[in-house]
């Protein structure tokens, strides 16, 4: 056993002068040949936006208040007043006028109410527009299937474009030990 890991140490001792400034890592590059190109091609389903607008009928209400008040203040006093002489007692005419006073303001309230509010209408159109999407399909290519051809060997990869005639390779020269 010892004589073989000597045998082992001594060659490689003889022998590394003869390697001795040699880099077997070094690379170089080269171009070789393309045989074929062969898109890689994919079938993908594409959605585009289409506007479409039409004109429609709306109509405009323009709602506004216009009271004043002028028959809540009118319905109190009146009720009030009237609750007032139909009272016989001095607590009867208290109790008149305060309850006439509040049937009269939402009596006089309701009466002027049909005159506060005021609509305008008017009509008119307004554009609108929807948006809806259209499929179709198409072929896009992913990439190409390569064959080249170097020093006599053929190979292949994928590229993500067409290489054209030649193809740029990574040459890397070691010794076989």
């Amino acid at each position: 056993m010892k004589t073989a890991i000597g045998a082992v140490l001594l060659s490689a001792a003889i022998g590394a002068p003869a390697f001795a400034g040699h880099d077997f890592g070094a690379r170089q590059y080269d171009y070789a040949t393309v045989i074929e190109a062969e898109p890689i091609i994919k079938v993908v389903r594409v959605s585009t936006p289409r506007e479409e607008c039409y004109q429609e009928s709306v109509v405009y209400r323009d709602r506004y208040y216009r009271g004043n008040g002028v028959g809540t203040v009118v319905g109190g006093v009146v009720g009030g007043a009237v609750g007032n002489a139909a009272g016989h007692s001095k607590r009867n005419k208290e109790v008149g006028t305060v309850v006439g006073a509040v049937l009269g303001a939402a009596l006089g309230h309701a009466a002027s109410a049909r005159n506060r509010y005021r609509e305008d209408v008017s009509y008119g159109t307004e554009e609108r527009c929807e948006i809806y999407r259209e499929y179709h399909e198409e072929e896009r290519i992913m990439g190409y299937n390569v064959r080249y051809r170097y020093n006599n060997h053929t190979y292949s990869t994928r590229m993500d474009t067409d290489p054209g005639d030649t193809i740029r390779v990574r040459v890397s020269v070691s010794p076989v030990l």
